[in-house]
């Protein structure tokens, strides 16, 4: 047990600090850690002065505990774990420093920027006995809990055939349009979508992850073969994906990122032997078929909610249960991802598991 792990058994609060504390994480790590009784936030950091000043007050933070500088935070305040919800190339340096220090690890999609980076994130993790999870959505989403007790129904059969379509507009965030003036969280955006060296790509590395993290962690299947096209490389916003899974069934993942229609759309299809689950619009729609029969039809807002990355992280540094979106599946959609920018930078398919994935650029 590490130094850091022995202080959260014995005072039942993990001690946390937030690197990146940006728009995202002030709408919602921030304010979950706060909301977590067995959570208290020691920390953050965050460059721009104004805005660190900003977040400090808001929050109620002393100034002192308001840092310009991650490693400096690491360094001088003692924490237990942290939240990263920096640019996507920044993880792993940051992650890994964390993680050496002997502190949990909660990461923002994507954990890294290639498969290589990841995997070694989880066997540091492994090795110092620390929890690292990451924030994709589908783990987090009672719907998704749901599709994933169906499709391992035995009644649904095999899975032969999947559908994940997204389609809103995100230009704002890639500096591509406006800011809107209603944009919740206490600073405004960074703009980091803006340069693929800090994104590592352009709209699927971003919202893209939780697509192929809701195909794995529903499904439970692998993935054998990936095929990419997109509007640009590597900073796309449209983009379609072929995939070709460990059971010889087909998957196809679509993301529209500059989307001209008034509101966000979304459908998905999961096609099984013995049935069919569907998922309509941002509600979360979500129908459940068996043998032209429908058994279940319920909404996200219909369910009981299950924890947020911030709870569920807390809780299984706590020992009180198990992570609902570890490192391990995390690393699992990097490798996609990372096959995905793969598929686009050589006009070829990329078959599965990644090698050299260290060699590859873009």
């Amino acid at each position: 047990m590490t130094v850091a792990s022995e202080g959260v058994a014995a005072k039942k609060v993990v001690r946390m600090g937030v690197i990146g504390a940006g728009n995202f994480a002030s709408r919602r790590h921030i304010p979950d850690i706060l909301k977590c009784p067995e959570a208290r936030l020691e920390a953050f950091c965050r460059r721009d002065p104004e805005a660190r000043a900003r977040l400090a007050a808001f929050f109620h933070l002393p100034p002192e505990r308001a840092y310009a500088d991650w490693r400096q935070m690491l360094e001088e305040v003692p924490l237990d774990a942290v939240v990263i919800a920096t640019p996507h190339a920044l993880h792993y340096e940051q992650a890994k420093a964390a993680l050496e220090r002997g502190l949990h690890v909660l990461v923002e999609k994507p954990m890294a920027v290639r498969a290589v980076e990841a995997q070694e994130l989880n066997a540091l993790a492994e090795a110092k006995g620390l929890k690292l999870a990451v924030a994709l959505n589908p783990p987090h989403w009672a719907h998704c809990h749901q599709i994933r007790r169906a499709l391992h129904d035995e009644r649904m059969g095999e899975l032969e055939a999947a559908s994940l379509f997204w389609c809103s507009s995100a230009e704002p965030l890639f500096g591509k349009a406006p800011l809107p003036e209603n944009l919740p969280g206490v600073v405004p955006p960074s703009l980091f979508r803006a340069d693929p060296n800090l994104t590592g790509g352009g709209y699927f590395i971003d919202g893209g992850s939780h697509l192929v993290s809701e195909l794995l962690w529903t499904t439970g299947r692998r993935v054998k073969r990936v095929t990419a096209v997109a509007d640009n490389y590597p900073s796309d916003m449209r983009i379609s994906v072929s995939l070709e899974l460990d059971n010889a069934a087909f998957a196809n993942i679509t993301t529209i990122g500059d989307s001209k229609f008034v509101n966000r759309r979304l459908r998905h299809i999961f096609a099984c032997t013995g049935g069919t689950v569907t998922v309509n619009h941002w509600e979360f729609e979500t129908s459940i078929t068996l043998h032209e029969q429908q058994v279940r039809r319920f909404k996200e807002a219909d369910m009981l909610p299950v924890e947020g990355p911030v709870a569920n992280f807390v809780s299984a540094i706590l020992g009180y249960g198990s992570l609902y979106s570890p490192g391990t599946h995390g690393a699992d959609v990097v490798e996609v991802v990372e096959a995905v920018y793969r598929s686009l930078q050589t006009g070829k398919s990329i078959t599965l598991p990644l090698t050299n994935a260290a060699e590859v650029s873009g």
